[in-house]
């Protein structure tokens, strides 16, 4: 009977769980609503900021500030196209250049950026940190940290789910089944989920770039200089949260014309 009511737990949890994205326009996987998750995120920023030196007055400052105002720009001309003129009004962009080597940035729920030091030398210039800066926004805007958290939330019920099932069973046997679960879910479902992520992220922002102004093409070689430098990953994509290079610039290389068709329609922000 346990086991039953956990997996129709499960089904009903997921069923009600999904929910149109109105910048993507698919049902996607969602425990958490933005007012639930913004005002954590703005205190995670606050809190990163405090603790890390943050670049201001140079040249450097001045372009990731100047390009985050195109990219929200670009994200407002874009969500008002789509008609889902209201999905950002309770986001509170903020962009920030801070001083460390990793080559990252990154974007939390609600607009908050930061972009690290270390990967200006491999975005290069305007178009380069436009592509980056897209791409970390597009994750904000699609929703997809609520989704892997609440993608988390049932990987977690299944390995709950697993437990009941085999309670019965000898402890040697649980451990065996709770492993090919973990593995199971995690290559099968958890890689693929956050790898899909990554190439909806690459697609929007390619769209947002175009349309804050910049050439599209340029993310092809901002994304060639950044496979140069990585020097191409050993792991095999499939155990990957992010796709291939390779995979990855193909997929920006047939997706430049869409991008151009929507920023003809949507109109090139001006600043």
């Amino acid at each position: 009977m346990k086991k039953y009511l956990c997996i129709t737990t499960f089904v009903i949890l997921l069923v009600c769980s999904c929910a149109t994205n109105p910048v993507t326009g698919k049902k996607s996987l969602n425990f958490v609503s933005n007012g639930e998750l913004f005002p954590s995120s703005f205190q995670q920023y606050e809190t990163f900021l405090k603790e890390n030196k943050v670049i201001s007055g140079t040249a450097d400052a001045k372009m990731v500030s100047n390009v985050g105002a195109r990219i929200k720009a670009a994200a407002e001309k874009y969500v008002t196209y789509l008609g889902q003129n209201q999905y950002l009004k309770e986001y509170q962009w903020e962009y920030k250049l801070v001083e460390n080597k990793e080559v990252n940035a990154w974007c939390l729920p609600g607009g908050k950026i930061v972009v690290y030091s270390g990967i200006l030398p491999i975005t290069q210039n305007e178009s380069g940190l436009a592509t980056v800066m897209g791409h970390e926004v597009s994750h904000a805007l699609a929703n997809h940290g609520a989704q892997r958290m609440s993608a988390s939330q049932l990987q977690q019920l299944g390995a709950v789910g697993v437990a009941v099932a085999t309670g019965n069973q000898t402890a040697e046997k649980q451990a065996m089944w709770q492993q090919y679960y973990g593995l199971g879910s995690e290559v099968g479902v958890m890689l693929p989920f956050s790898r899909s992520h990554e190439s909806e992220a690459d697609k929007i922002g390619l769209t947002l770039m175009t349309i804050a102004g910049y050439n599209p093409d340029d993310s092809i070689a901002f994304w060639t200089r950044m496979s140069s430098k990585s020097g191409g990953s050993g792991t095999p994509e499939f155990l990957s949260t992010h796709p291939s290079d390779a995979t990855r610039i193909a997929n920006l290389k047939s997706l430049i014309p869409q991008a151009r068709q929507i920023a003809a329609k949507v109109g090139i922000v001006r600043i």
